[in-house]
């Protein structure tokens, strides 16, 4: 590793976190559908490997570290993880500290980072001597991962009934394509199929806007009013270790620690549970909601860092939640990765460890410094001039450019089938995990059945 591919990655951390600082306070932004388009963006337009893990890994801590300033402003989560911490927000906002409240969940963040990456490379140390097993049985892991996790959503029902009727829709446009001979029999689309998952509930809502019915029976909102306090100021470079008490750094450490081993459940689930597990006995309100946060945050970061470091180290397969999802890319974006030929096989464990470092430290040094002194500020503007509604566009654009590259016009329109098909099932409760695992589950499950 030569100093010029050391000065790209530094660069493309100070991208990805100057980028995902923005995007991570624009309210209601999914994790996977604003990380995995623009991660397998760059994988196909053939920037090195080891740019594409410092910027991916700068890009996840930056967002995690902001997604909490829309939350403790305004009550809107940033993102799909931090909806658990909105009621502990409020709390703390109706006692006049939404301030502390950005200060605390940045922290746990910061913290959740310092103690995940350690611990990642030491299981995923204790799991590559199993991992030539692991790899082959991969299909069969799969299709158990989305029974698992279809006995941990709220439809349990339909997550376990859609498994095989999914599956029959992405092999047989894959077949069709075959058989049409729009790609070569030895090309498996998978990119599009991938990011109609992520966008589903967009276009399933989009379609629904057509029906003039239900468009008209929708309720008329109008502008929302968003009061800002104005911030404290803070000189030098903030503490975390001093931004929190010792009981709020020491939860947030085990929440965090519990949070790296558990990297293959739901970390929704385990966000839930632990934060709300760990605070129940305070009884003081502000002290509790300051508690939970903190660990809260601390234990996503963990959950996502984690995901993405164990299997890429030790099996080279996305075999968790964050896996299969926002750091997809890092493992599958054809022809450039495959299961059989991705970062894993590309870099070293040494250096794996060097580009997560470094995207990290220089996430936390440029986001979590400007969110603890410029947050109300950055979300004001974010607020007044960046709608939601363009950034999701723009990620829905770059899902229809992608699909046209994996397999021209038709797989547009194939693509558009699958969002509708997940939206519908997203809105009836089956969790994106489910059907993350039968897309990748989908060919084992269908040569067994034949």
């Amino acid at each position: 590793m030569d100093m010029m591919i050391i000065l790209q990655m530094v660069l493309a951390s100070v991208g990805g976190a100057a980028l995902y600082t923005l995007i991570g306070i624009a309210p209601g932004t999914d994790e996977t559908a604003v990380l995995a388009p623009v991660t397998i963006a760059l994988v196909l337009v053939g920037v090195s490997p080891y740019v594409i893990l410092s910027f991916f890994i700068a890009a996840i801590v930056a967002k995690k570290l902001t997604d909490s300033i829309p939350v403790a402003i305004a009550g809107i989560p940033g993102g799909v993880m931090s909806a658990p911490m909105v009621e502990h927000a409020m709390v703390l906002k109706t006692h006049g500290l939404p301030d502390q409240s950005i200060k605390k969940m940045s922290s746990g963040s910061v913290i959740g980072t310092l103690v995940s990456i350690p611990v990642s490379f030491l299981i995923a140390n204790l799991i590559i001597p199993y991992a030539d097993e692991i790899s082959e049985y991969a299909g069969l892991i799969f299709f158990l991962g989305a029974i698992f996790l279809a006995l941990m959503t709220k439809n349990k029902i339909l997550s376990l009934a859609i498994i095989i009727p999914f599956a029959l829709l992405i092999q047989g446009l894959r077949h069709l394509y075959w058989g049409l001979e729009i790609v070569p029999s030895d090309v498996t689309v998978f990119v599009s199929f991938f990011l109609g998952i992520t966008i589903g509930p967009i276009v399933f809502k989009l379609f629904e806007l057509l029906n003039n019915d239900y468009r008209k029976n929708l309720p008329g909102l109008g502008n929302k009013e968003i009061s800002l306090k104005s911030p404290r100021k803070v000189k030098g470079f903030p503490n975390p270790f001093k931004i929190l008490t010792k009981k709020e750094t020491a939860s947030s450490a085990f929440g965090s620690f519990i949070g790296a081993i558990t990297f293959f459940l739901s970390p929704v689930g385990m966000t839930v549970f632990l934060g709300e597990f760990l605070t129940r006995h305070i009884k003081d309100p502000v002290q509790r909601a300051s508690r939970a946060i903190s660990t809260m945050d601390g234990l996503t970061n963990a959950a996502y860092i984690s995901g993405t470091l164990v299997p890429l180290i030790a099996i080279g397969l996305p075999l968790s939640p964050m896996a299969i999802g926002p750091a997809a890319g890092l493992f599958n974006a054809p022809p450039v990765f495959t299961p059989e030929h991705n970062i894993h096989h590309l870099l070293s464990m040494g250096e794996i460890m060097t580009a997560t470092i470094i995207g990290a430290i220089i996430a936390i040094i440029i986001t979590f410094y400007v969110t603890i002194k410029y947050a109300s500020q950055i979300c004001a503007f974010v607020f007044k001039y960046i709608p939601h509604e363009a950034l999701i566009g723009l990620f829905a654009g770059l899902v229809v450019m992608l699909a046209f590259m994996d397999a021209g016009w038709i797989n547009i329109f194939g693509t558009m089938l699958i969002a509708l098909v997940s939206g519908l099932l997203h809105k009836n409760g089956v969790n994106y995990g489910v059907l993350f695992m039968i897309l990748y589950a989908a060919p084992w499950l269908l040569s067994v059945m034949s």
